[in-house]
Order: structure tokens, then C-alpha cells, then sequence
């Protein structure tokens, strides 16, 4: 015989149910966030690690430029007139190579990921693995030679294959995001794990790759570009540490050094983008149809430079922006006057425009921050040596002159220099330089450097 319960005990089975319910629900809420999290942070560790061996093959070219007349004090050696001939035997194989078996890691890495980002059916293609490894490949050889390239190409075409990868190996383990927005925060975490600055691979997601602000990205991406940053170098020192800038600089002087140094980095900056695109434009079909001298008359124009310009033409930049700050302008020449002090300004802000365009142009991998963070360094340091102020301040804005003028990215300029310089006294400063050369840029050029490239990869071959 079956008694009903009594109404206070089926309330209270109801209640402990209800009970147990809850506490069941939160634990799987809970366990579902840790999954989350130990997931996002492996993809981050991963990403730091395959930016490792590109930061200290980065390293190279440091060890190599001490070894170049670059001060003026010192006449050519033996071993620099091989460093500085290096490109002419080296450009003419990297275009063979992109032209033959490693065509997929031609280019900087960037404009094929943007791309990719656009029109998911390229994704496989950019993503895969075997272009991945040649573009690392191309752009260690490159370096190597003294190659006057950056790196955040590869590095964020790395980052985003990574992050695509542990998704589709992993999908249990990974938030709910599109294969778009993880390929997009593994860029970001790409370019963090290769200057190891994670605060720039998110706001570089934000404003150049996806264009658009989402809550359910950032915190994402903030974890995996920390993870990435602190194993790129293994806990070490930012890699593009310049060192403190030690000056008092009132904020209203840096306001009106702004102006000056903010519309010449950013006109040169947009020349340098209209002009990269252009040459690359210019030279994509001499490469297709004549690697071999395509590359040796390059490679020759990148010795001639280095020899006219004392081997400054030379490297990433990181090396002569660290002298400008130590040592000031090199005094080249018997002649040490205001005029060729000058002069000497003007020709070396030049051969740094000039030479990343030849080395850029015909698609051997790279990246365009470092030698824009140069010029730019170059241009403030003139600037404030003519009107008799701190040259050091002069660099600090230069350098997000420089780099918001070829990219038309002010906000990315302002956290990669305010994080090389090291002094946060400088944000005022760099932040209005940074807005003004994005905009002097984008009156020469109106299309940013990134959009372009990826622009004129997407055009038919002709």
C-alpha cells in the first residue's frame, strides 16, 4: 500500500533537489572556466614558443652591427665589408626559392592573415603549416644578412597558425569563438610574444585585423598575448628595451614638439607607405619572370647602400636607435660642421627609408615597425638637435612619429614607444605626435600600409 507523502516533506525533497541542482550547475560553470582558461593559456605559451627562435635569431643582427664603421670612428674591416655584401648573394637565392618550391612563405605574413581574416575560404592556405615554417625560414636568412626588416610579420602569421591549430586540435578546450576571432587574437598574441608587449598584440587585434571592438575578444586575447609575451623570451627583459630616458620634459614643451616632429615622421612615414606599395606593385612581376636578376640587382643596391651610408642603412634599426640614444648621431665624415652634421641627419633618415622597400618589396618576409620606428627616431633626434632640446625626448616622439606615419596606427605607435623609452612622463608627448603623423601620413597616403599590401594581394596576377 502506497501512503503520500506529507506536503512539508515533498517540499523539502524539492528543496535539497533544487539544492543540488544549483550546486551541480556552478560546479560545471566552474570547471568549464578553468577549461577555458588552461586552454587559452597553453595557446598562449605555444605562441610565445614558436616566437622564441625568430626574437633570438633577432638577436644576430645586433652582435653583427658592432662590427660596421656606424659611429664614424672606426674604418671598413674585412668582416664588415662581408656583412654589408652579404644581400648580394642572399636576396637572389630567397627570391628563387619564393618563386619555386616556398612559394607560400613569400610576403610579410600580415596582408595573407588580413586576408584570411576577410575571406575564410583562404584560411587554409594561410594558415598552413609547411608556408608557415618557409616564411620562418626566409626571414631568419634575411636577418642574418643584415636584411633592414622588421619582424611582426611572421611573427603574427605565426601566432595566428598557432592559434588556429590548437582550436581545431582542442575545440573542448577553447572558448566559443569563430575560427575569425581566434586567428585574430593569436595574431595579436603573435606580435606580443615577438616585442614582448602583450597590452600591443590586443589593441594591434583591435585596430588593425579586426577593426572592430568586442568584449568577448579582449579578455581572450589579454590572457594569450601575456602567455605569449613571457615565453617568447623566457621571462627575460623586453627584447626592444631602449632603456629609461632620464630628462624632465614639461608637458606643454612636448606638446609643441609634437608639432614639428609629429608632420615630418608622418610625411616621411606616408611616403614610405605609398612608396613600398608602389615598388612592391612594380617589382611582383620582375620577380615572377626573373628571380635570379631581379634579386642580384636589389642585393647589390642593399651593399651600395650600406657602404655610402657607413653600414647605418643596415639591420632592423634597434641597433642604431640604442646609439642614437647612448652616443647621438654618428660623426661620419672629416667634416663634424652643423651643415654636415645635418646633411648627414638627412642621408640617413634616407637610406632608411629606402632600404626596407628594397628588401620588403619583393615579397621576402618581414615586417615594416622596426625600420618606421627608425626613421622616425632619426627625425625626432634631428629635430630637437636643430632647436636645441633634449635629443633623447626628441627620439622618445620619434619613435611613435615614425611608426603612426607609416602605419596609420596612433594607438599602436603610442604603446610601442611609450614601452621601448620606457618613461611614462612621454605619453603626453607621444600621444599627440602619434595623432598628428597618422593623420600627415594619411594626406600622402590614404590607404594604411597593411589594407594596401593585402590589396595588391588579392589582385590577379597579370
Amino acid at each position: 500500500m502506497h501512503w503520500p507523502r506529507p506536503p512539508a516533506m515533498t517540499s523539502e525533497l524539492k528543496s535539497t533537489s533544487s539544492r543540488f541542482r544549483g550546486t551541480a550547475s556552478v560546479f560545471n560553470e566552474i570547471t568549464r572556466l578553468g577549461r577555458h582558461f588552461i586552454g587559452l593559456l597553453v595557446v598562449g605559451v605555444l605562441i610565445g614558443l614558436a616566437c622564441l627562435p625568430l626574437n633570438l635569431v633577432d638577436r644576430i643582427q645586433e652582435w653583427q652591427f658592432q662590427f660596421l664603421p656606424t659611429t664614424g670612428e672606426n674604418p671598413w674591416t674585412s668582416i664588415g665589408l662581408l656583412i654589408v655584401f652579404a644581400p648580394l648573394l642572399v636576396m637572389p637565392i630567397l627570391l628563387i626559392l619564393q618563386r619555386g618550391p616556398w612559394r607560400g612563405g613569400a610576403g610579410s605574413g600580415i596582408p595573407s592573415t588580413m586576408n584570411a581574416l576577410g575571406d575564410p575560404s583562404l584560411m587554409p592556405s594561410a594558415m598552413e603549416a609547411g608556408s608557415t615554417v618557409h616564411r620562418g625560414i626566409l626571414w631568419s636568412v634575411a636577418t642574418a644578412a643584415m636584411f633592414p626588416l622588421g619582424r611582426e610579420g611572421p611573427v603574427v602569421q605565426f601566432g595566428s597558425a598557432v592559434a588556429r591549430a590548437c582550436q581545431k586540435r582542442w575545440p573542448n578546450w577553447m572558448p566559443a569563438l569563430t575560427e575569425r576571432q581566434m586567428v585574430a587574437i593569436g595574431g595579436g598574441a603573435g606580435l606580443a610574444g615577438g616585442f614582448n608587449t602583450p597590452l600591443l598584440g590586443v589593441v594591434f587585434m583591435l585596430e588593425e585585423l579586426t577593426a572592430e571592438y568586442s568584449i568577448l575578444t579582449i579578455w581572450p586575447a589579454l590572457l594569450v598575448c601575456i602567455a605569449a609575451a613571457g615565453f617568447s623570451n623566457l621571462g627575460g627583459e623586453p627584447i626592444f628595451g631602449l632603456g629609461l630616458i632620464n630628462v624632465f620634459a614639461p608637458e606643454s614643451e612636448q606638446l609643441l614638439l609634437a608639432v614639428p616632429i609629429g608632420i615630418a615622421a608622418g610625411l616621411v612615414g606616408g611616403f614610405f607607405n605609398r612608396g613600398l606599395v608602389w615598388t612592391t606593385s612594380r617589382l611582383a612581376p620582375m620577380v615572377r619572370q626573373r628571380p635570379l636578376r631581379t634579386g642580384l640587382w636589389l642585393g647589390a643596391a642593399l651593399s651600395v647602400l650600406a657602404l655610402l651610408s657607413w653600414g647605418t642603412s643596415t639591420a632592423d634599426g634597434e641597433a642604431l636607435v640604442k646609439q642614437l640614444l647612448e652616443r647621438g648621431l654618428p660623426e661620419l665624415g672629416a667634416d663634424h660642421s652643423d651643415v654636415h652634421s645635418g646633411l648627414v641627419s638627412i642621408w640617413i633618415t634616407v637610406v632608411r627609408v629606402i632600404g626596407p622597400m628594397l628588401a620588403l618589396a619583393p615579397g621576402v618576409p618581414g615586417g615594416l615597425i622596426d625600420p618606421a620606428l627608425t626613421f622616425g627616431a632619426v627625425l625626432g633626434y634631428s629635430i630637437c638637435a636643430v632647436i636645441g632640446f633634449s635629443t633623447q625626448v626628441g627620439v622618445g616622439l620619434g619613435l611613435a612619429a615614425g611608426l603612426a606615419g607609416a602605419t596609420q596606427l596612433p594607438l599602436v605607435s603610442l604603446i610601442f614607444s611609450w614601452r621601448l623609452v620606457g618613461d611614462q612622463q612621454l605619453f603626453a608627448g607621444a600621444c599627440l605626435t602619434a595623432v598628428i603623423a597618422a593623420y600627415t601620413g594619411r594626406l600622402v597616403s590614404r590607404t594604411p600600409v597593411y589594407h594596401a599590401l593585402a590589396k595588391l594581394q588579392r589582385a590577379p596576377r597579370l
